[in-house]
């Protein structure tokens, strides 16, 4: 597992069902070319610019599905 995978996976057991949801971003800001994924946040560029305007509830189910994605990596 990458170090950005488990800083990802740290960072989201901080969640919890209330409250604020931090961004998954590290500032390690690279696309990855064979999955178009963020190497550090594992997130689409979609995603990227899409979270600005995200409720708390699509952040969280984000947060999940980019769990989802760190444990493959």
């Amino acid at each position: 597992m990458s170090p950005a995978a488990e800083l990802l996976l740290e960072r989201a057991g901080t969640i919890g069902d209330e409250g604020t949801v931090p961004s998954p971003c590290i500032s390690v800001c690279r696309m990855d070319p064979d999955t178009d994924l963020c190497q550090g946040c594992f997130r689409t560029l979609d995603e990227i610019a899409a979270w600005g305007m995200a409720d708390d509830g699509d952040r969280r189910a984000l947060w999940k599905i980019l769990v989802q994605r760190a444990r493959q990596a």
